[in-house]
């Protein structure tokens, strides 16, 4: 992978990272006292806010990985067992983030039956639950893509096990 590919898409995390720092020290708290002042339930508040956290804590684990699985590819050291720690991660974390959603669809159900007047379209909740699926589905992607990893490293382990092998017999 080139240089400047890796600069780009460093800088972008980097970005998404500062932004989502703002969202959690910003936009949650700006939100629970709107919300707080509309008369909300605290529970609800607090509910809220924790999975907007939750959710947002998710990707930024998800950006640090990636960022160390970047340093990794530039360093040429991509294919080391130290890679596997940071694929975990990122494994666990948009497992997590479908966790998360669900709950969040759940939440936003049990709202919808405590406040009168459906103020939220069942099918809403239903895409709620069907993007809960499809992240679920993207973390068994990532961890499909982590036994190819694996796979990768000990061909070359192998590879370069028999080429030392080789330059003994020369």
């Amino acid at each position: 992978m080139g240089a400047v590919p890796v600069q780009i898409l460093r800088v972008i995390i980097w970005i998404s990272l500062i932004g989502s720092l703002l969202i959690q020290l910003g936009f949650v708290p700006l939100m629970s006292w709107e919300m707080n002042d509309s008369g909300a339930p605290l529970a609800a508040i607090v509910t809220l806010a924790a999975l907007i956290v939750l959710g947002v804590l998710g990707l930024q684990v998800v950006g640090v990985s990636i960022l160390r699985l970047l340093t990794l590819v530039r360093r040429g050291r991509v294919f080391s067992p130290t890679a596997f720690r940071h694929v975990d991660r990122i494994v666990g974390a948009v497992a997590g983030e479908a966790v998360v959603l669900f709950a969040l669809a759940v939440f936003a159900s049990i709202i919808n039956r405590l406040t009168p007047g459906d103020e939220l379209a069942p099918g809403l909740i239903g895409m709620i639950c069907g993007a809960s699926l499809v992240i679920a589905g993207v973390a068994l992607v990532i961890y499909v893509q982590r036994q190819l990893l694996a796979q990768a490293t000990e061909t070359l382990a192998r590879a370069e096990g028999l080429q030392s092998e080789l330059d003994e017999v020369i």
